[in-house]
């Protein structure tokens, strides 16, 4: 039986025998995406709930960790595999029983706990190059999702009428989705770009602010928003932050499609999905995507996936 039948047949996606378990969204989601995530190595942040001080989750990666990729997860998960989840509490317990690769997506995404699902943008390599760059528009408290749209969109038209950037993408239009709290916008590059690349061309500078297309797009749009938006990472209050610093290899970026959004340890608020062009421009958008529901995603995973582009 397909993944997505044996979904389709239980009451909740993500508790497929009773209890909160991720993975069959994950699996069903790694399967529809996987040539986009080819050779990249996946992570995860699993949260914990109760955890006192410092940060309430931890992060599974392959420059920690073993590493896991996308045909991995899509071929280890199924019925059988989530039952054994729901019945032993432990992976010790269960180790006898799983393959060596069930072990590993064990690790990685354990049950009972909400678990974001990520993955290396550039891959794990430090010495690595870039092919894809990385845009979170990351919303300051007190910035709505509506207003991170309006800043999507105007940077969408930004980046394509720059003729620099077209050609090094070789005419390949910005591919965004919607993260289950604001937007992502990713440039998928013609050729392989050294560190230096990223240094020179988006990261941002608070001597020289408008010395990368990062601090040039910030002050376009904050001439044309109704909000401030800045480059960088650093978060203020009332502020868009255009953020490309999870663009060098080693850096983690989240899956376009299907991973949970968390606002704590307990509470799932949103999921990632890809937006088109067209989507964008709707003015009922955002009120659209914070209501979406792993159901949702299911009932749809096909139209969904056939957003998201092939690798190239």
């Amino acid at each position: 039986m397909s993944l997505v039948r044996f979904a389709r047949q239980r009451d909740d996606i993500l508790k497929p025998y009773g209890q909160i378990d991720v993975l069959l969204l994950y699996a069903i989601v790694a399967e529809k995406i996987g040539p986009y995530l080819a050779g990249r190595e996946i992570a995860s942040r699993i949260w914990l709930p109760g955890k006192g001080g410092g940060r309430p989750y931890i992060i599974k990666r392959g420059s920690k960790d073993e590493p896991l990729y996308v045909n991995e997860l899509a071929d280890a998960v199924t019925p059988e595999f989530l039952k054994l989840r729901e019945e032993e509490k432990k992976l010790s317990r269960a180790e006898e029983e799983l393959t060596p690769v069930q072990r590993k997506v064990w690790h990685y995404f354990v049950p009972r706990k909400l678990v974001n699902f990520f993955y290396a943008t550039n891959t794990e390599d430090p010495s690595g190059d870039i092919d894809r760059v990385f845009l979170d528009l990351d919303r300051g408290q007190g910035v709505t999702a509506a207003q991170a749209q309006a800043a999507t969109v105007m940077l969408l038209e930004l980046i394509r009428s720059d003729d620099e950037l077209m050609d090094l993408t070789g005419g390949k239009w910005p591919f965004t989705y919607w993260t289950g709290n604001s937007f992502h916008v990713i440039l998928r590059l013609k050729d392989a770009q050294p560190h230096s690349f990223y240094d020179k061309k988006f990261k941002y500078s608070t001597s020289d602010p408008e010395g990368s297309f990062t601090g040039r797009w910030a002050k376009q749009l904050t001439k044309n928003v109704d909000c401030e938006v800045a480059g960088g990472h650093e978060k203020k209050e009332n502020r868009l932050n255009i953020d490309p610093s999870q663009t060098p290899p080693g850096k983690l970026c989240r899956v376009p499609l299907g991973s949970i959004h968390v606002s704590d340890p307990e509470t799932i608020d949103g999921f990632s999905i890809p937006v088109t062009n067209r989507m964008l421009k709707r003015k009922n958008l955002t009120e659209t995507l914070v209501h979406l529901q792993a159901k949702d995603i299911l009932s749809e995973i096909n139209k969904l996936a056939a957003r998201v582009p092939e690798p190239g």
